[in-house]
């Protein structure tokens, strides 16, 4: 017996290595098919979020514009593919952290009330591991959602706005007063007023300067431009003086056609156009204003990083609504469903109000874009700390 014992322990000992391996593989195989399951559950919630909210946010449009569509005699083929097929794209990326929100607090929960968390925790698993599909599903909605709110969108946008300038509300701009920027190096142009419908501005001036002195002057009574030739504008009853130390020479006419580096589309800011240009554009345009000396941009510096800070939303808002939903709680998921769309509706509220305080107040839009992710990145921290391990 004893002989048969020493044969055979070897044996028994390289079995029970091989179980132990084999559940171990068993285990590493089941948390990828987990990762899977929760990646799936959550993508799926997020999309089923979007379709439900956007469908009766369509309906209430509807209900809303209904009138203005008949009274305006908009297309049938215009109102669906015009408007409301860009229209479903731009409101639900606006409102990504809503759903994302929801997505995440509404599958949490079930998760937690069938008990399932408990048992992912009682194999061992961390909750900073269980913390990786989600972390992998806000990755995936955050890169789509950046793509598509700075290069597809804007292209939609396009379609949208002059659908609802002809359709629905105007809201071109048809004038501006008091341009002044700087059109070349050392060039400043001024417009008391211009007048789009017209292409006409009316008392115009273009200051040279050399060495931080002036060089010439002139004055117009109007200028218009020729919309047949790039930068090309048509002055009328002009005078121009031209300064060479004591000595200054004055010329006028009645006409005189020249090349300034300026267009109408520079000044002349319409409505909600930042939300009609990529974001490589939306960036050229801003440096370029910036150069000219342009002060009225903080709507479009605002728009360039609000698109670079939403896309961060996910993560954050991904993890205070795992981190505040995974513990089973009785009464079921309604009190982590009001807790998590009250802290989503906010983050979106207090986006709008620090995005006013840059365009009203001296706040940089950068900072104001960006405080409402710092705080509640804080909370994201502080409710990570606190969730259940």
């Amino acid at each position: 017996m004893k002989n048969w014992f020493k044969k055979n322990i070897g044996k028994f000992t390289k079995d029970k290595e091989q179980s132990q391996t084999g559940n171990k593989r068993l285990q590493s195989r089941w948390l990828k098919r987990l990762d899977i399951y929760i990646i799936k559950k959550f993508l799926g919630t997020y999309f089923f979020a979007i379709a439900l909210i956007i469908s009766i946010a369509v309906v209430f449009d509807v209900n809303e514009n209904i009138d203005r569509f008949i009274n305006n005699k908009a297309p049938l083929k215009a109102i669906v593919f015009d408007y409301y097929m860009n229209f479903i794209p731009y409101f639900s990326n606006l409102l990504s952290p809503l759903f994302v929100f929801i997505a995440v607090i509404f599958f949490t929960s079930k998760l937690a009330e069938n008990s399932e968390i408990i048992a992912m925790f009682s194999t061992g698993m961390s909750f900073k591991r269980m913390m990786r599909p989600y972390m992998i599903s806000a990755a995936i909605i955050s890169i789509v959602a950046y793509g598509l709110g700075a290069y597809v969108i804007p292209k939609g946008n396009v379609t949208r706005l002059n659908f609802e300038d002809r359709y629905k509300k105007k809201k071109k701009v048809e004038y501006v007063r008091n341009v002044q920027m700087e059109v070349d190096s050392g060039v400043i142009a001024y417009i008391e007023r211009y007048e789009n419908y017209n292409k006409t501005g009316y008392r115009f001036s273009l200051d040279k300067f050399k060495d931080k002195k002036l060089i010439s002057h002139l004055t117009a009574r109007s200028i218009t431009y020729d919309t047949a030739s790039v930068h090309k504008w048509i002055i009328k009853n002009y005078m121009i003086r031209e300064m060479d130390g004591m000595r200054e020479k004055i010329t006028k006419g009645d006409r005189m056609d020249s090349i300034i580096k300026m267009e109408p589309q520079d000044f002349l800011i319409m409505k909600n156009q930042q939300q009609t240009m990529t974001s490589p554009a939306l960036k050229s345009y801003i440096d370029k204003q910036k150069k000219r000396g342009f002060a009225n941009i903080k709507e479009f510096e605002i728009e360039y990083y609000q698109r670079i800070a939403m896309s961060f939303a996910a993560f954050i808002l991904t993890t205070i609504g795992v981190s505040l939903s995974s513990r089973k709680v009785k009464g079921g998921m309604g009190l982590n469903l009001g807790v998590g769309l009250a802290l989503s509706f906010s983050y979106i509220l207090f986006q709008t109000v620090s995005a006013t305080f840059a365009i009203n107040g001296n706040t940089p839009p950068i900072v104001a874009v960006w405080i409402p992710n710092i705080l509640y990145t804080l909370i994201a921290i502080y409710l990570y700390r606190k969730a259940p391990k």
